[in-house]
């Protein structure tokens, strides 16, 4: 039985030795610079405020015009061609133009360029030679499924010292990613090798989930069955436990031995981010739960007086409904916006939506909620507002918690205890993601840079070991 787990852990450990080193160098290379995306605060910086004057179409005009059934949100805001509706549904998106009711699908070079300019402009970057470089489906930073709904995208070069490249949807265009020269070649050494991401393969995420989930699998194997026989073979000698090897086979020993824990629960838990719903809930509501918090509003009853007047500073106005109630919230600056329930009597202007409103929609979702409560700043199951100082409420319902975002009327996450052990396994495992380190940055930074490193040497005698055995067999 020995002689098997010998055998299984060398040939694994020769088939792995480069990944697991691979996995701990790039790890780093994450932890300080991760895979581009458009952060919330980018994405409203570069908008510009609505030009009222222009919008002659109304919310519920455009959601007709649109001839989607299922529209949850629509959302109004200026763009170098006019104000345009963008309405949502629960797997589409259709732009619609606020002057006219027209179709704002972006079709053309010209139309994208102008698009990227005003942005670019409104965030105070400088596009002395802006220029579209290309107009895809995907390429290495736009392969995550989040941009399904706004393909084929226009690929923008600002020409500036940074490098900066702008991603604008042909759906709706709005910019929906940017990256910089800088991202992009960390993300190279960081982000694609670390999840083996090339474009190529991550285009067709079932294969690359089954795929990488595999070499997860593997690799923690091998750290299993290292592990057991390292345990197994330790000797003691007056009290003290030593390796019977020699050379490099003690460095391998005894180090891995020493960092036996930190390998097998990053390695347990880097295999768990694949999980994706197999030994996990996903977080996901159910569809009685989404039916309820997703409601669709009867659009037609909008009224023109219903959603007049919209302030000359509001740069997003956006119309969704929540617990069965229509409302309106403008964003007029990154953390402030003014929130209207569309047909209540009073047409009281408030910030966020309140206690008591999120009350009567946990009471529809489930049954014995306590009352809910604001999240801590460095909460464990942290979910973050679209809106920077907006209060997120969480509800704990018997076993699931609901959290809700008061500044969008979004249900963030549904933990139920199987997500919730998921969270400390998978997050809190390989992120170090604890409260206690995240109120103190430098001391999880300096524990992550410190602990992959060993990892990454420890590696290091594992490739020596392998390519040693490896050129014995030849």
């Amino acid at each position: 039985m020995m002689d098997a787990l010998v055998l299984l852990h060398r040939w694994l450990g020769i088939a792995f030795c480069l990944l697991f080193a691979m996995w701990f160098a790039t790890g780093i290379v994450m932890h300080f610079v991760p895979f581009p995306s458009l952060t919330e605060t980018e994405r409203f910086t570069g908008l510009a405020p609505v030009d009222r004057t222009q919008v002659a179409v109304l919310v519920s005009d455009a959601v007709a015009v649109s001839g989607m059934a299922d529209v949850r949100r629509v959302r109004l805001i200026q763009r170098s061609d006019g104000p345009i509706y963008i309405v949502s549904g629960p797997s589409r998106l259709r732009a619609i133009q606020a002057s006219d009711g027209t179709d704002a699908t972006v079709i053309s070079d010209v139309l994208a360029l102008a698009v990227a300019q005003d942005y670019a402009r409104n965030r105070g970057k400088q596009a002395p030679r802006a220029v579209v470089v290309a107009r895809s489906d995907y390429d290495q930073w736009s392969v995550p499924n989040g941009f399904d709904r706004h393909r084929p995208l226009f690929r923008v070069a600002l020409g500036d010292a940074a490098g900066t490249e702008i991603y604008v949807s042909s759906s709706t265009g709005e910019v929906v990613l940017d990256t910089t020269r800088s991202e992009r070649w960390w993300n190279l050494a960081g982000s694609v090798l670390h999840w083996i991401y090339p474009t190529a393969l991550r285009i067709n995420w079932s294969l690359w989930d089954k795929i990488v989930w595999t070499l997860s699998l593997l690799g923690l194997i091998a750290a299993l069955s290292g592990a057991w026989v390292g345990i197994v073979r330790t000797r003691a000698r007056q009290g003290m436990a030593i390796s019977p090897y020699r050379g490099w086979h003690a460095i391998h020993h005894v180090a891995g031995l020493l960092s036996m824990m930190f390998i097998l629960t990053w390695i347990f838990s880097g295999w768990l981010s694949m999980d994706h719903g197999r030994l996990f809930s996903g977080g996901q509501m159910t569809k009685d739960e989404t039916d309820i918090a997703t409601a669709a509003l009867p659009w037609d009853a909008f009224a023109p007086a219903r959603w007049e007047p919209i302030s000359s500073s509001t740069k997003e106005v956006e119309w969704f409904g929540f617990n069965g109630h229509p409302y309106r919230r403008d964003r007029i600056d990154l953390d402030r916006q003014i929130m209207v329930e569309i047909d209540a009597d009073s047409g009281d202007r408030t910030g966020f939506l309140d206690l008591r409103e999120i009350e009567l929609l946990l009471a529809r979702l489930s049954a014995n909620c306590d009352v809910p409560s604001p999240l801590g700043e460095y909460d464990a199951y942290a979910a973050t507002s679209a809106m920077p100082g907006a209060p997120v409420y969480r509800c704990k319902c018997r076993d699931v918690w609901f959290d809700i975002d008061s500044a969008t009327g979004v249900v963030l996450q549904r933990l139920d205890r199987s997500r919730r052990s998921y969270r400390w396994l998978y997050s809190g495992l390989h992120t170090l993601d604890f409260p206690i380190l995240l109120a103190h940055p430098s001391l999880r930074s300096g524990l992550i840079v410190g602990l992959c490193s060993f990892g990454l040497l420890f590696s290091l005698t594992g490739i020596v070991l392998g390519s040693r055995r490896l050129r014995q067999v030849v």
